[in-house]
């Protein structure tokens, strides 16, 4: 865990008796920071006991603190849990036949534009006929990465949430059409929670669409660890608090239709569910 995820952790624990009883007590689980709206302003906060708590900035900043204000959830609307200034995903992380033929990570850049939060509708981008779900673990940074080998990568790594790099494979595979084939607006659903302290490496996950189970594994089967992502990737480009990475997906995903409802489910961070628009 790095050092800004320890600093949020434990100011949490010396100010927040309900904080406190979620670590030690196993309530509600682990700390879960997100954002919301509430009357149509956005907020930074915490999942524990009564709601989201509010915090008076990211909680990736040092010297944020609660505001002592409590929303209940029915009266909030979850957002995208960070607002990243670059979206990477990672191709080819999961055991394949083009997988294997790549010793390093391979990626590529999405949009910030492209973040839509839980609930939030996929809208088919025009000309779509070819729309894939890809359920993913997305790691999300907590401070400035540049440089930065494997064995290090943990203290940059704030956290873990749930994503799906949704795809229109209709528009083709070529380096030419990636960006609007994965950026287009709403192709790349966030959420709920950013969870702070998981094992990267050894987290299950699964998607369903309109119930039944498409796709399950977990993060023990990645090819390239989040270790080697981050080394990987911080060679090239500098990564920024807030900044994300989706890990890759697994195995064959199938077309999705206008109404279906695609859930990813992360082990130890929740459930992100979108419809795409009818």
């Amino acid at each position: 865990m790095i050092r800004g995820a320890l600093h949020c952790l434990l100011f949490l624990l010396v100010t927040c008796t309900p904080a406190f009883a979620q670590v030690t007590e196993g309530d509600d689980g682990p700390l879960r920071f997100g954002r919301f709206e509430y009357q149509g302003k956005a907020h930074y906060g915490f999942l524990s006991v009564g709601g989201v708590h509010e915090l008076t900035g990211s909680y990736l900043k040092p010297g944020t603190t609660r505001t002592g204000r409590v929303f209940p959830l029915d009266q909030i609307r979850l957002l995208a849990p960070v607002v990243p200034s670059k979206v990477i995903g990672i191709a080819l992380n999961y055991p394949s036949a083009a997988a294997r033929k790549r010793t390093e990570p391979a990626f590529f850049a999405k949009l910030p534009s492209s973040i839509i939060g839980p609930e939030d509708t996929i809208v088919p981008p025009p000309g779509s006929r070819d729309l894939h779900y890809e359920g993913e673990v997305v790691i999300v940074i907590g401070k400035r990465a540049k440089n930065i080998p494997a064995a290090n990568a943990s203290e940059y790594v704030f956290g873990v949430t749930a994503g799906n790099d949704v795809t229109e494979l209709g528009f083709g595979r070529s380096p030419l059409d990636v960006l609007r084939a994965k950026g287009s607006d709403t192709l790349s659903p966030l959420g709920p929670w950013v969870v702070p302290g998981l094992s990267h490496d050894r987290l299950g996950w699964s998607t369903r669409v309109n119930g039944k189970v498409v796709q399950r594994s977990s993060t023990r089967k990645m090819v390239h660890s989040v270790g080697r992502i981050v080394e990987a990737v911080t060679r090239y480009i500098t990564l920024e608090p807030g900044d994300v990475i989706y890990t890759g997906t697994a195995g064959k995903t199938r077309a999705l239709k206008a109404g279906d409802l695609i859930e990813i489910q992360v082990e130890g961070v929740g459930t992100l569910r979108n419809k795409v628009a009818k």
